[in-house]
């Protein structure tokens, strides 16, 4: 499965073209380097996604060929940890 629509199907964005967008900008890291949307997935990738506000660090625990099937995100990833960003005065 591609990376973008990994995220998508995850929830963790809410549209591909928003994951698009942030692979596009650097800001998704796979295994630790910076990933193209149209990276395959494979189960135990490391995902860094880092938004404004924070950063999530998750681990890939499954990936299905097809999007149409409707899974729980919670067989899908596990996060490692999350990191809030601190706010500019």
């Amino acid at each position: 499965m591609r990376l973008d629509l990994f995220l998508k199907t995850c929830r963790l964005i809410k549209r591909r073209t928003l994951a698009r967008d942030m692979c596009d900008n650097g800001r998704v890291l796979v295994n630790g380097r910076e990933a193209k949307p149209a990276k395959e997935m494979k189960q135990g990738d490391i995902v860094t996604l880092k938004f404004s506000s924070r950063s999530i660090d998750l681990e890939v625990l499954g990936v299905f060929t097809t999007s149409s099937r409707k899974t729980p995100p919670e067989e899908l990833y596990r996060i490692i940890s999350e990191t809030r960003m601190p706010k500019d005065a």
